[in-house]
């Protein structure tokens, strides 16, 4: 008896301790009542791949041909060998204790069913289940780093048992087998999965919630594939009310989350609300950032007096991030951002290494040709899995200043200490919001909303995710980047050191497909020098200017770059 009586105080210590999430109302609160704000990122391209984040969109999407085409150059052996590095490098303790500390505190992962349990056409007795232990102890170390860390885990099933819609890469979905809603086995093997769970997590203070289907995209009765016109969901709602049925035989205490069809976003013909500790999910992508886009959730939150939050969002600029971000802060909606890693990738928190010999790979898959050898495709291929890790990863700190500094602070920070005499790159311009660091009339992508206002904000895809457009550059001198698609009107902003009151020489190293003018001035608009860039023969045929006489002050001084009218890269500047 006094075995129980202190079990039961040490688990109400952790709850305690951890201020266990629960609804009231409209709100996600602690223990303690306090609204919480859920700041979250999401682990996508660990357990589950999409076929553009390894950069294989165009031959193979869904997961399980991505497989297959690793298998294919060096066998099922060597594809285990791949994928159990990956999973392993994909995600550690450091990589949670760098999202800790940038501000974020929750987490969603995305899981795929197969790291936990077999297909059921794998299953040695029909309609049992095997439980694998990989996916549960990768969810148990997870859990551990996240509660080191006092920020909260949602578990998301990404991937379910055959595949949860006709966007199939998503969820892993092979057509050729029986998916989610066309088949009771798959059905009852997820609500077995979410019922393990639920068992074995059910005491841990740092799970957040359970979201039961990631991203429904499925027509039940509707012409659109994807179920953004389903009016009933019938299917939908029953299989996420049982879900919710076998949670709660072994877990009272955590919030469960839904999603609707439509890759999330589809709430028609929703059934009377079944439990009393549930959350609303939507998704929100390449929209604009005002009420009208939060309307449908917000009616959601406000007729069923329920919480909502934003389950999945990203792939955009820092300007869209930050905007969003304080869309949310104004009507208390939390969110969680994707993904966490990609090759590549310019609009998240980090960046994976792409090499040269996965790039032949690459070629190879997509083009032909001749057949890498085994040896070199593996060797490719763990240095890959090699570059998941965490002190690999390129740190995207533009990506993490708009999500965190920028939301509520409008001043800006130096990219890089900029000391004078030295030579500035023409990509290490401030950190800050567009219309304090820098100017550029491409700054979102929109095309869900408006087709015709389509862009990429940055058209070079390199090195940042502000709107300033990044190319790859191969100038004899260079940190591998310029700044390039220039248009009049734009401007860059530099904090430069200086130790004394002087005029300087700067020589400015760039490319002009035209005869071109920019200036140079302060942030309070007082021109400090005019310069002439005369044609250059075309976007990369680099020539160097030199302007003398810009007077700098002793200390900090902020200047910036204008562009007088279109068509001028920029290498970088040396300052004399």
């Amino acid at each position: 008896m006094k075995r129980a009586i202190l079990l039961s105080a040490v688990l109400l210590s952790q709850f305690g301790t951890s201020q266990l999430l629960k609804t009231n109302g409209q709100k996600i609160v602690n223990d303690k009542g306090e609204n919480i704000q859920l700041k979250g990122l999401g682990l996508g391209g660990w357990m589950l791949q999409e076929g553009y984040m390894l950069k294989t969109a165009d031959f193979a999407g869904p997961q399980y041909k991505i497989k297959q085409k690793i298998a294919e150059l060096i066998g099922e052996d060597g594809m285990n060998e791949f994928y159990k590095a990956y999973l392993k490098n994909g995600i550690t303790k450091q990589d949670i204790d760098f999202l800790a500390k940038s501000g974020f505190n929750s987490i969603r992962l995305p899981m795929h069913y197969n790291l936990y349990t077999l297909p059921i056409e794998k299953e040695p007795v029909k309609g049992k289940n095997t439980w694998l232990e990989e996916g549960f102890k990768m969810t148990d170390d997870l859990l551990k780093w996240c509660a080191d860390n006092k920020i909260y885990l949602i578990l998301d099933l990404h991937a379910a048992p055959g595949g949860q819609g006709n966007d199939v890469n998503i969820s892993d979905n092979d057509k050729s087998k029986p998916s989610l809603w066309e088949s009771e086995e798959n059905q009852k093997k997820t609500i077995a999965l979410w019922k393990k769970l639920a068992e074995r997590y059910k005491n841990e203070p740092w799970i957040g919630g359970y979201d039961l289907i990631n991203e429904p995209n499925i027509n039940f009765t509707g012409k659109n594939p994807n179920g953004t016109d389903e009016m009933s969901n019938a299917p939908l709602w029953k299989l996420q009310k049982e879900i919710t049925a076998a949670i709660r035989e072994a877990d009272q205490k955590h919030i469960i989350i839904i999603e609707g069809n439509g890759w999330g976003n589809n709430y028609n013909g929703l059934i009377p609300i079944w439990d009393n500790n549930m959350v609303f999910s939507f998704h929100k992508y390449w929209n604009n950032n005002d009420d009208a886009t939060l309307k449908n959730a917000l009616d959601l939150r406000e007729k069923h007096h329920m919480p909502i939050w934003l389950g999945e969002t990203g792939e955009n600029s820092n300007v869209w991030f930050t905007e969003l971000i304080q869309l949310l802060n104004k009507h208390n909606i939390g969110y969680a951002f994707w993904p966490m890693k990609k090759i590549d990738n310019t609009a998240g928190v980090t960046s994976v290494k792409i090499t040269p010999e996965y790039q032949k790979l690459l070629d190879y898959w997509k083009n032909g040709g001749e057949k890498p050898s085994k040896d070199f495709a593996y060797k490719a291929l763990m240095k890959i899995a090699d570059n998941y890790k965490f002190s690999k990863v390129e740190i995207k700190t533009d990506v993490v200043d708009a999500m965190f500094r920028q939301v509520t602070d409008d001043s800006t920070k130096p990219f890089k200490n900029h000391l004078v005499p030295g030579k500035i790159f023409a990509t290490e311009f401030d950190l800050g919001r567009m219309g304090s660091a820098y100017m550029d009339k491409d700054f979102t992508n929109l095309w869900v909303s408006d087709p015709a206002k389509r862009s990429e904000w940055n058209a070079g895809h390199q090195m940042r995710n502000d709107a300033v457009d990044i190319y790859v550059c191969t100038d004899k001198i260079t940190n591998q980047y310029y700044v390039g698609k220039t248009e009049t009107g734009e401007w860059i902003q530099y904090t430069i050191n200086s130790k004394a009151d002087k005029a300087y020489t700067f020589d400015i190293r760039y490319a002009a497909t035209s005869d071109s003018k920019i200036r140079i001035e302060d942030t309070s608009g007082k021109q400090l020098a005019n310069v002439s860039l005369a044609f250059t023969g075309g976007n990369e045929n680099w020539k160097t200017v030199s302007v003398k006489n810009v007077s700098l002050k002793k200390g900090e001084n902020k200047i910036r770059v204008v562009f007088e009218n279109d068509g001028v890269n920029l290498n970088y500047f040396e300052v004399k």
